[in-house]
């Protein structure tokens, strides 16, 4: 299984991108994804996951409200809605997917290197 982000740019305060995660080699059907950032000098963190079973999402609370994780139709792409994006949103986003984990516990992992796959990620920039 591959994974590659898309969408990522440059965005004033106040505005909205949406993020893609596209897997080749197999679907993400059995697959609890994530969304994680990295800002520089700060440790990778969870932003939202969705189950893999019945589409179960969690959040981080810096985000709820202004992010949205959902799964595509094709069954092989997970998207991240970012809106009212913030300077503090800036960071390197990456995909995840570990196999039938539980959303919450995936977002909060600590040992984010026990997860099955990562994308390349994809650079956020909100500046004015």
């Amino acid at each position: 299984l591959q994974l590659v982000e898309s969408g990522g740019g440059l965005v004033q305060p106040g505005g909205s991108l949406r993020l893609s995660c596209v897997a080749s080699g197999s679907t993400l059907d059995d697959y609890t994804v994530g969304w994680f950032r990295q800002a520089p000098g700060k440790e990778r963190e969870g932003v939202s996951c969705i189950d893999s079973s019945d589409g179960t999402t969690y959040s981080a609370d810096s985000v709820k409200g202004r992010f949205t994780i959902s799964r595509g139709n094709s069954k092989d792409s997970v998207y991240l809605q970012m809106n009212n994006l913030k300077p503090e949103d800036t960071a390197v986003y990456y995909c995840a997917a570990h196999f039938r984990a539980a959303a919450e516990n995936m977002c909060l992992i600590s040992s984010m290197n026990l997860l099955d796959y990562w994308g390349q990620g994809t650079q956020v920039t909100v500046s004015s």
